[in-house]
């Protein structure tokens, strides 16, 4: 071999040995992701929280709750951005044209990811083709109150008097789970109480209690508040028994046989987000369920925390989807 030759391999076996070390340096890289191209391992960057009504509410307390714990698990802040209005379109379109990339999510409920179709003739957004559910967090009631001067004490006599008095009651609402508990109730117990929307639950509350409005169904933990300060009055809650975290109330089913609304609080993602990250967030958000402090923050100690992930959640979502558009037409509510 001559000695150019033995140069020559020389510097073959040397170019291969610098590419096969930047292959493993390359392939031990945290920036390599796995499907191979270079990304910082997901969370890298705050996530933010979309609440779709307002600041107070049932959804925005169950957020803030999560968000503390979560923060914690995926070591990255977690924003809550409260975005009320249209019966929660606001902020679920604000999420459902977000970038499918896991730092933008959605606290749903059963108004904007099940209901909203059955009430709106035209969405600013697609429940079904825009979102993928990632978990259910909580379930609960309302809880329906009335103002403090009226002269009823119990659903009875709600129900009496509305018959003995037409066009003088009428109910604040500020969601889809808030207008059908009034419209089931007007149904059910064949009587007229007229509606008032409202952009937010806390403006339409307010409004109950100086008397503007008679009555509204709020979310327990928003109820319970002012029903504990003295500011209006609480007859009974809407689920199919008296709930454990307000045993005092009793069911409106007890005076209206068959009656039930139970609402939900889930977080949803923009579709097309990688199975991946769904996967990272739905474990964090059950890791931070589990903890009981993160749990009374989340529901204030009135609802009940509900984990179900991913696929069950799917088929939930599918599930009440058909069950609120049946119950809204039932209930004989036209699309707006």
């Amino acid at each position: 071999m001559s000695a150019r030759e033995a140069k020559g391999g020389f510097l073959v076996k040397l170019y291969r040995r610098s590419v096969l070390a930047g292959a493993a340096a390359l392939s031990a890289s945290p920036l390599l992701g796995s499907r191979g191209a270079f990304a910082q391992a997901y969370p890298n960057k705050p996530i933010k929280i979309v609440v779709p009504f307002a600041a107070g509410s049932a959804t925005d307390l169950t957020a803030r709750g999560l968000a503390a714990k979560l923060q914690d698990i995926l070591k990255q802040p977690i924003v809550v951005d409260d975005k009320p209005g249209a019966s929660g379109q606001l902020g679920a379109s604000a999420v459902a044209t977000a970038a499918p990339d896991g730092y933008t999510l959605l606290m749903g409920t059963n108004s904007t990811n099940a209901a909203n179709q059955a009430l709106f003739k035209k969405l600013s957004y697609d429940p079904d083709k825009d979102f993928v559910p990632i978990m259910r967090c909580v379930t609960g009631v309302n809880v329906l109150v009335v103002n403090n001067d009226l002269p009823i004490k119990s659903v009875a006599e709600l129900i009496d008097y509305a018959k003995k008095n037409p066009g003088k009651l009428n109910y604040a609402e500020a969601s889809a789970s808030q207008r059908l508990s009034a419209e089931m109730f007007n149904k059910m117990a064949g009587v007229k109480i007229e509606r008032v929307p409202y952009k937010a639950s806390p403006q339409a509350l307010g409004d109950v209690i100086s008397g503007q409005c008679q009555l509204m169904f709020p979310d327990l933990p928003q109820g319970l508040a002012q029903i504990d300060a003295g500011k209006v009055r609480g007859l009974a809650t809407t689920g199919p028994q008296r709930t454990t975290v307000a045993p005092n109330l009793p069911a409106i089913a007890e005076t209206v046989p068959g009656y039930s609304l139970v609402y939900w609080l889930a977080v949803f993602a923009p579709a097309g987000t990688p199975k991946d990250i769904q996967k990272t967030l739905a474990d964090a958000i059950a890791e931070a369920m589990k903890d009981p402090a993160t749990g009374k923050a989340m529901t204030q100690g009135r609802m009940e925390i509900s984990p179900l992930p991913l696929e069950q959640f799917a088929d939930y979502v599918k599930e009440q989807t058909t069950w609120w558009t049946t119950e809204i037409k039932a209930a004989g509510i036209e699309p707006e």
